[in-house]
């Protein structure tokens, strides 16, 4: 179940400056200097893609020296964390024995006026609520994208999802990230502006 109380931005993919609006407010968060990524989702449907499309762009862009050593990625379209490697995944963190702050992303089923939008929130991501789906909780916070509409099917209709839409919603939070953990923050020295905060 998740609360308004707990979203820290929210804003639509095509806003101009969605990524910065939300790099912004992920470096306004008490980061520790040892980052896991756990982007959760899965290649077998456009719609639950979200989380390895933007699993594998962070660690292209970690190879080209883009993001720092301390970023941790868990998750792409060639090894996607899902349903049945989640908990070993979580486990794998913990046993590392390292401190570090812990970033779930995922798609989600809403509203259809609420499709598009990105939204970073305090408190452990709940995967799978959308498809009646009980798995571990994990992540300090975590990044949601509403890629399509709940309520009936929602297999289905993550299968139907369109491509176009998650891979331009991954760009907008790839982007982010690159922003705020990549040290380019100084760029971004305008104070946070008119978007949507609660």
């Amino acid at each position: 179940m998740f609360f308004d109380s707990d979203i820290i931005v929210r804003t639509h993919y095509e806003e101009p400056l969605s990524s910065t609006h939300l790099a912004l407010s992920l470096a306004s968060l008490a980061l520790k200097p040892e980052v896991d990524i756990v982007c959760v989702g899965t290649d077998r449907s456009t719609g639950d893609a979200l989380g390895p499309f933007i699993g594998s762009a962070l660690l292209e862009r970690q190879e080209k020296g883009l993001l720092p050593a301390n970023v941790t990625i868990h998750g792409t379209i060639h090894h996607p964390v899902h349903a049945l490697n989640l908990a070993e995944t979580i486990e794998s963190i913990n046993q590392t024995g390292r401190e570090s702050t812990i970033i779930a992303i995922d798609a989600c089923l809403g509203k259809v006026k609420s499709i598009g939008y990105i939204s970073v929130k305090r408190g452990p991501l709940h995967p799978g609520t959308g498809v009646s789906k009980q798995l571990p909780t994990v992540g300090h916070y975590h990044i949601i994208g509403v890629v399509n509409v709940a309520g009936f099917m929602e297999h289905v209709v993550l299968q139907n999802t369109r491509l176009s839409l998650v891979i331009q919603m991954a760009d907008v939070i790839t982007e982010a990230l690159t922003i705020c953990l990549g040290n380019h923050l100084s760029e971004f020295e305008a104070a946070p502006g008119s978007w949507q905060t609660v």
